[in-house]
């Protein structure tokens, strides 16, 4: 596995897709040898599965080879392609369960003759799955490839079915009549396999939800963009092993050009957190406010508005009704940047931000300054105030509105 700039592995796909149709043909190999020397029923059925799965290996390679193309009829790529396979696979699945199922009850009866090497043969066709699909399985998931995720659950059936297979041929070695139902294990090992590999594909297929964990933490990336007032709705889907998300939100900001820098800001933001995200398209509306929240430097913990912005000990955080000016909320928390030596404004102003605040009242002029594009690109005001109390400013701030609405 190569890996990102980031250090994130990249899995070559396509080159697991080879390994597997290799895997396939080499069990298939050994399993026919034992199959012809011994006429043992579940040694055939297992090597029925084996040339099931190597047409399925192939369908995985051809699927993963054309699922990230995309073109004027499919613009959206055809990633749900790893999908059919895995569906194509449960189905291969299904009819490898039934054929084995008709021999183990109907066929003639035969004693299988067994041998050392035979053994010997089943443990190596054990022990192959066992190991390729610990390593398919873990790259399948970090590369998040159904086809690869579902191929690797196949051989681990693998294990199982061929441990079967052992215990019915050294059955048959002290004279225990157990190949038949030997089979019949198989059958049923199989038949679950298919079951979870249709289930699994089909979800994806019908465009069922994602997972209620990756909603959840795309909601908090979209939340805690400081422009983002509300997160309206979030939804998402799965096409292969990529994502599709939508989201609807509220932002402070009025003006598109800025809106579509929140947008732009807040996808980007998801696609280095959330792995596999093909698309995000995020719908923003400007928030209708009801209420203002302000941040108001202070001087003290009295209500003294400070000269300074960076520089003040305090900050007066007031949520007012707009409708008639009524404080709602306030509380006064304390700079936690006052003791810095540079960038102390920016870094205040992004302490701000956290606070969701949608004006900041300043006796100092910072205008031209790091923190007035800061707050600008939250969509957050700064406004000049000349007003020497906290009072006194948010009365002026009423005033104000109140004009405006006239």
């Amino acid at each position: 596995m190569a890996e990102e700039a980031d250090g994130t592995a990249v899995v070559d796909v396509g080159r697991w897709g080879w390994y597997s149709i290799a895997v396939n043909v080499a069990l298939a190999t050994i399993d026919l040898g034992i199959a012809v020397a011994s006429g043992s029923l579940a040694v055939r059925a297992e090597l029925v599965h084996n040339l099931v799965d190597f047409l399925a290996a192939v369908g995985v390679l051809v699927g993963l080879k054309l699922a990230t193309r995309k073109s004027k009829t499919f613009p959206y790529g055809l990633y749900k392609l790893e999908n059919v396979i895995a569906v194509v696979l449960a189905v291969l699945t299904f009819l490898t369960a039934y054929e084995i199922a008709r021999d183990a009850l109907f066929a003639a009866a035969h004693r299988a003759e067994v041998s050392l090497w035979m053994l010997a043969g089943v443990v190596v066709t054990t022990a192959i799955p066992l190991v390729f699909s610990h390593f398919e399985l873990r790259a399948g998931l970090a590369a998040n490839s159904p086809a690869l995720v579902a191929d690797a659950k196949e051989y681990q059936a693998h294990v199982f079915t061929t441990g079967v297979v052992f215990a019915a041929l050294l059955g048959q070695w002290f004279h225990l009549p157990l190949d038949r139902f030997a089979a019949l294990v198989i059958v049923v090992v199989i038949g679950k396999t298919g079951w979870e590999l249709l289930s699994d594909g089909m979800r994806v297929l019908l465009d069922a939800s994602l997972d209620a964990e990756t909603l959840r933490r795309l909601r908090e990336i979209i939340a805690e963009d400081p422009a983002v007032v509300e997160v309206l709705e979030v939804t998402g889907r799965n096409a292969g092993r990529f994502r599709f998300v939508e989201a609807e939100i509220t932002v402070r900001v009025r003006e598109l050009e800025q809106a579509e820098t929140v947008t732009r800001r807040v996808e980007r933001r998801i696609r280095e957190e959330v792995p596999y995200v093909d698309r995000v398209l995020i719908h923003a509306e400007p928030v209708r406010r009801t209420h203002c929240k302000y941040a108001v430097p202070l001087a003290d913990t009295s209500g003294v508005v400070s000269e300074h912005y960076g520089d003040a000990p305090y900050f007066a955080l007031v949520t007012v009704r707009l409708s008639d000016g009524t404080v709602e909320e306030q509380q006064i928390v304390s700079n936690p940047y006052l003791a810095e030596e540079k960038a102390k404004g920016i870094r205040v102003a992004e302490w701000l931000l956290g606070y969701k605040v949608d004006v900041v009242l300043s006796r100092a002029d910072v205008q031209g300054r790091g923190p007035v594009y800061v707050l600008g690109n939250a969509g957050v005001e700064l406004r000049r105030t000349e007003a020497a109390t906290l009072t006194e400013a948010l009365e002026e701030q009423q005033r104000d509105s109140e004009e405006e609405r006239q």
